[in-house]
């Protein structure tokens, strides 16, 4: 499990079991958050929330020069049946919140952790800093405007904001939706464990707006499909069903690009490569650095 700390109003900034949190060589990635998770964006509507183009399967187009190659995370195949068990959520007790928050972590720990072991493939957990007020970290202040969590590669940090997060979700009581919110963020965890962001930022590194958006909505995309393997996986334990899965996907769908902003792809690859990867299960099915570029706009 990864160190869990809660940052509280009346006791400051105090961290819990903080040793070795800070790692000084991992000062020396970026210092940039993998992805901030902002506020849902007004109602479903139209083909976004639909079927047809939204529902195709990726196909992959060649391996575009320059971006994050091969990788043994690929290889391994289905992460296979997951078995979670959450406890009942109140999102109106910050509380239950939090604990829901960490058991479902629990579960993407073992999950992943088994998954890379599987790989080969060296794995740690997250650490986890779950707020309840402002604070500070290698990746900057937070929370910041329409910002509800995000992760930290520099301090391998899972951040989320306990109350931000209800805030953000229009005060839901679905848990699915955090769920998704916890599995997208730790997909970006999954992306570093594999050295796929250190990759990416090297790649994008002095890149034109445009291709570095572009590579951006890759990661973007990448980490929803990751969310989907596990959300396909602990499916039955967690209960969600029909109703829960399309849920997931409205909220996949208010938190896709709109307006000005092309960094975390459009409704529909959005809702696609989710659902792409709930239906796999497999992350080799989540190669977005492979994918021809009209599905991760």
């Amino acid at each position: 499990m990864g160190l869990g700390v809660s940052l509280c109003l009346g006791t400051g900034l105090a961290a819990v079991g903080m040793t070795g949190f800070l790692v000084i060589s991992s000062l020396l990635q970026s210092a940039e958050p993998a992805w901030s998770h902002p506020a849902a964006h007004g109602s479903v509507t139209g083909a976004a929330a639909g079927a047809g183009a939204a529902q195709e399967r990726p196909a992959a187009d060649g391996r575009p020069d320059g971006l994050p190659g091969d990788s043994p995370l690929y290889r391994v195949g289905e992460i296979g049946e997951v078995t979670c068990r959450a406890p009942e959520l109140d999102q109106e007790d910050p509380e239950s919140v939090e604990a829901f928050a960490h058991d479902i972590a629990d579960c993407l720990d073992d999950a992943w952790g088994s998954y890379f072991a599987e790989a080969g493939m060296e794995f740690s957990s997250p650490n986890r800093v779950y707020w309840h007020t402002g604070g500070h970290s290698p990746c900057g202040a937070f929370p910041t405007e329409g910002t509800a969590a995000f992760y930290c590669q520099a301090n391998h940090g899972l951040y989320l904001g306990v109350e931000d997060v209800v805030a953000a979700s229009a005060g839901s009581g679905r848990p699915e939706a955090y769920t998704f919110l916890l599995s997208h963020e730790y997909g970006h965890h999954v992306q570093g464990q594999a050295r796929i962001l250190a990759e990416f930022h090297e790649v994008r590194a002095g890149a034109p707006q445009d291709e570095a958006d572009e590579l951006t909505r890759r990661k973007e995309l990448q980490a929803n499909c990751l969310g989907g393997v596990f959300l396909g996986a602990s499916e039955d334990s967690l209960g969600f069903g029909e109703e829960g899965r399309e849920n997931i996907l409205d909220d996949v769908v208010r938190r896709s690009d709109r307006g000005g902003g092309h960094t975390h792809g459009s409704a529909d690859n959005s809702r696609m490569w989710t659902v792409h990867g709930m239906d796999r299960m497999d992350p080799g099915a989540c190669d977005t650095w492979d994918a021809p570029e009209e599905l991760v706009r």
